[in-house]
């Protein structure tokens, strides 16, 4: 173990250009993107992309505690944020895991070597949380699916080669029932992204509407109506191993913050004191609850995950705040760190699963109550 710690801590740091380090994430997507994509591509022919997929797909097959030691020591390299992370933490293993032979053949190898990147077409405009609510339709006509819809903050949709989605395939289902998980090229007449513009003033979330755009029929991962299970099981990858890489991050974004606080005086303040112990304490709590459910995560962890990092993130952006004090209401050119910070840290509790939504699924699907009114 401690020596493929020391392999990838080795291979970082004779690597990695310097002026990459520390750029990209939520809200920055659009920082030296090429040159990001460009490392990946670096990364992949080191054999160090896809650590935890087997080895018969091109992986390491590396064991759970090799992959969270990857993405530790990824973290602390400061090494950029991934632009091909739907791809090779989310599709990528929901491929291995439900694809057909001919789709692992097709689209691993890709995604491996970041030749495509993907978006990830589930939220519509009234279906966000609520995935089960999809009303965007695909039919079958001859080899090919028709799809014709809408999807919403589609993170880097306007990069992506290609999107997976969940359409609706079976006229007339409702909720869960008659879905289907499509796999669709986005360079093609009949999809258009347009840019969200954020409050940090980016615009790495998209819309995506679909026109009679088009894909191949043997392009459903799983069976046609099917399109539900695959999706779940896809969202559990997406708070897997990663997430203790995640929190690498937010440790040093708490000590950078501590320390300005120290040096700017704003620690004096009883208020900001608390404040900063109260946000340590908290991300020692999430750090134990992610290494306690790594193995054995049992029903409703990936939920708990969210809602401790999620609202312990978007403190941290009100507590970067409070220490800048005046100076942080006032943004004479770009915003500094600590306002992007904070405002994009807003939506950390709505995207991915809202707050509401995972303590629905938490005190449905954990505790018993009764199950909440639906349409």
């Amino acid at each position: 173990m401690d020596e493929f710690r020391t392999r990838i801590r080795t291979w970082l740091a004779d690597n990695l250009d310097p002026a990459l380090k520390g750029l990209g994430g939520p809200g920055r997507e659009h920082e030296a993107f090429d040159e990001r994509r460009a490392w990946e591509k670096e990364l992949g022919a080191a054999g160090w992309n896809g650590v935890g997929w087997p080895r018969e797909h091109g992986g390491r097959g590396a064991t759970i505690a090799q992959q969270v030691a990857f993405h530790e020591e990824y973290a602390r390299a400061d090494a950029p944020a991934r632009v091909s992370h739907l791809g090779q933490e989310l599709l990528g293993p929901a491929l291995i895991e439900y694809g057909s032979a001919e789709q692992q053949r097709r689209f691993l190898p890709k995604i491996l070597s970041v030749e495509e990147l993907w978006c990830q077409g589930f939220s519509e405009p009234g279906a966000g949380s609520d995935l089960a609510a999809v009303r965007t339709k695909a039919r079958l006509d001859g080899d090919e699916w028709v799809i014709t819809g809408q999807k919403v903050w589609t993170s880097l949709a306007h990069v992506a080669e290609w999107c997976f989605a969940l359409v609706r395939t079976e006229p007339q289902s409702e909720r869960h029932r008659g879905l289907s998980f499509l796999l669709i090229p986005m360079r093609q007449d009949g999809v258009e992204v347009r840019p969200i513009r954020q409050l940090t003033g980016t615009a790495e979330f998209n819309e995506v509407f679909f026109t009679e755009a088009h894909t191949a029929r043997d392009l459903v991962v799983g069976e046609p109506g099917d399109g539900w299970r695959v999706a779940m099981g896809l969202l559990g990858f997406e708070r897997g191993v990663a997430t203790l890489g995640q929190q690498v991050g937010f440790r040093r974004e708490l000590e950078e913050l501590t320390e300005l606080a120290e040096t700017s005086g704003a620690a004096r303040d009883p208020h900001v004191a608390e404040a900063i112990a109260r946000a340590w304490v908290g991300l020692e709590v999430m750090h134990a609850h992610a290494v306690r459910t790594l193995d054995a995560p049992g029903p409703g962890a990936a939920s708990v995950a969210k809602l401790v990092w999620a609202g312990w993130h978007r403190q941290l952006g009100e507590l970067a705040m409070l220490v800048r004090g005046a100076a942080g209401l006032v943004a004479p050119g770009d915003l500094d760190r600590w306002q992007r910070l904070f405002l994009f840290s807003r939506a950390d509790t709505i995207y991915g699963g809202s707050d509401e939504i995972q303590r629905t699924v938490i005190a449905e699907r954990v505790l018993g109550l009764p199950w909440e009114a639906r349409p």
